[in-house]
This record gives structure tokens, C-alpha cells and sequence, in this order.
């Protein structure tokens, strides 16, 4: 069990790079530092590009896993 709290879950399943990397841009921007944001993907190229993301802007990559069914969850930790 984690020791955070989701604030806002973004499902971006279906959506071919670069709009989930876009879309969590953007979400994690509209967070208060310390808040969690959960994304969800289905795109297989989701798991190097959210790793990629978090290295670039900062932001603490939590959680990076594929789940059953080809989804891949990510829990990003707003840092700044």
C-alpha cells in the first residue's frame, strides 16, 4: 500500500504518444506541489516516455508498472 494519496486520477488509454506524456503535463501543472496525480496508458512506448518526462521536468516518477490487460499505471509526484 502506498503512503500518498491520489489526487486526481488522468486516463489516458487509447492515446498513441505524445498525448499522454501532453496530457500529464498538463494535469501535474494544475496540482499543488506535493500532490499525486495517477495515469493510466494503454500505449506500450508509455513506461520509457513517462521515465523520460519525470527526468526532464523534475517531477518524481512513484510508480511506473504494467498491469494485466495492457495498461500501464504511473503515480507522478508534483516536486515544484
Amino acid at each position: 500500500m502506498a503512503d500518498y494519496e491520489i489526487a486526481q486520477v488522468l486516463d489516458c488509454s487509447g492515446l498513441l504518444c505524445p498525448m499522454p506524456v501532453v496530457k500529464t503535463n498538463k494535469a501535474v501543472q494544475a496540482l499543488a506541489v506535493g500532490q499525486v496525480l495517477e495515469m493510466i496508458a494503454t500505449d506500450p512506448g508509455s513506461i520509457p516516455d513517462m521515465e523520460a518526462w519525470a527526468r526532464q521536468t523534475g517531477h518524481e516518477l512513484l510508480l511506473a508498472k504494467e498491469e494485466p490487460g495492457g495498461k500501464f499505471r504511473f503515480h507522478i509526484k508534483k516536486t515544484h
